[in-house]
């Protein structure tokens, strides 16, 4: 006997959330990131001392990066959306037809 054909996409059977450790990673590793920036504009701008316009705005940039790294790193992460493949059942519905309802 021959297997049914089945999607090649697995199928979801919940609409959990992430798991904490997840979402925790993920969370840290905004933070080194933007973190990790501040560094480099620091040096940047003192690299260009010479053309003052540009070591101030590196600076400038700079200043609010931890700011901005914490509450990023603090905000949940957003929910995600993405076309799922969902258990569809092969059954008929039992009933077809609409049934009126009787306001009381």
């Amino acid at each position: 006997m021959a297997e049914p054909q089945r999607d090649a996409d697995p199928v979801l059977i919940t609409d959990a959330a992430r798991s904490y450790e997840e979402e925790l990673a993920v969370r840290k590793r905004r933070y080194k990131i933007m973190m990790g920036m501040r560094i480099p504009c620091m040096i940047l701008a003192a690299a260009f001392y010479q053309i003052p316009w540009l070591a101030v705005s590196l600076l400038v940039l700079s200043i609010p990066l931890p700011w901005m790294a914490v509450l990023i790193a603090n905000d949940r992460l957003p929910k995600k959306a993405e076309d799922v493949n969902r258990y569809q059942a092969d059954r008929r519905q039992i009933e077809r037809r609409e049934h009126p309802v009787i306001d009381g």
